[in-house]
């Protein structure tokens, strides 16, 4: 019987290293994206490589509503990954309301109500798993990121906290914290400013999208049955 996992803002570099493996590993899944179809179709045409079924859902996850629009596509449910968000630089003053309005509808309303809205398909089987993509920010903060930083934490919060409601339900809850990752994220570093980073991370080198999909694939699988209620670093050791 197959297993149908959700992962929000799939059309990205870490959603599709999460595809990619957890495709490798039978799952079928559900491809959440906004606006990025191309990379959605070609995430599809690089899946059928193997034997599951993979069904995008567009969804604007900004909009209050939106989560609604994404819940509504989704029949069987086996887990839920929580990847999708984006980032917001700035000093805190200089930070406009509406962009900080969209990052926390993005970060923090929408994985909270689009959970209310499908966690009752994971309590009937009672079984199941949530893994929500936070960052190192979330656990320590950063300058001219305080408002990223704060849902971050947020998603944090959150998945300590659900872990314990559903545990009696058989479902875990946990999150990864990724450090810095070779993404689109990073375009706006220069190559000094990622150099002074990667000296700043014990095992020098930054992240790539695999070792996230690897800490998500481990914490959705059977291997982590014991593990509920907890943040896994995947940085380096630049946060520990």
């Amino acid at each position: 019987m197959k297993k149908f996992i959700l992962i929000t803002g799939a059309s990205g570099a870490i959603g599709q290293a999460i595809a990619l493996k957890l495709a490798n590993r039978g799952y079928s899944l559900y491809l959440h994206y906004n606006q990025n179809q191309e990379a959605i179709q070609n995430l599809i045409h690089n899946l059928e490589a193997f034997d599951g079924e993979y069904i995008p859902i567009m969804a604007d996850l900004s909009l209050p509503n939106g989560y609604q629009q994404l819940a509504s596509q989704v029949f069987s449910l086996d887990g839920i990954v929580h990847n999708a968000g984006h980032s917001l630089y700035g000093l805190l003053q200089e930070l406009a309301e509406e962009d900080t309005a969209k990052l926390l509808q993005v970060s923090v309303t929408t994985p909270l109500l689009l959970t209310k809205a499908l966690v009752p398909k994971l309590i009937a089987k009672k079984e199941g798993a949530i893994i929500v993509v936070s960052s190192i920010w979330g656990q320590t903060g950063a300058a001219f990121e305080v408002a990223y930083s704060t849902v971050k934490g947020a998603q944090i919060s959150f998945a300590k906290a659900l872990s314990k409601e559903l545990a009696p339900s058989g479902i875990r809850v946990n999150a990864v914290a990724p450090g810095a990752v070779e993404t689109p994220m990073l375009s706006g570093f220069s190559p000094d400013e990622l150099s002074a980073v990667r000296e700043e991370i014990p095992l020098s080198r930054l992240g790539t999208p695999g070792d996230i999909a690897n800490g998500v694939d481990f914490l959705l699988s059977e291997e982590s049955s014991y593990i509920t209620g907890h943040v896994l670093a995947i940085n380096g050791g630049w946060y520990i």
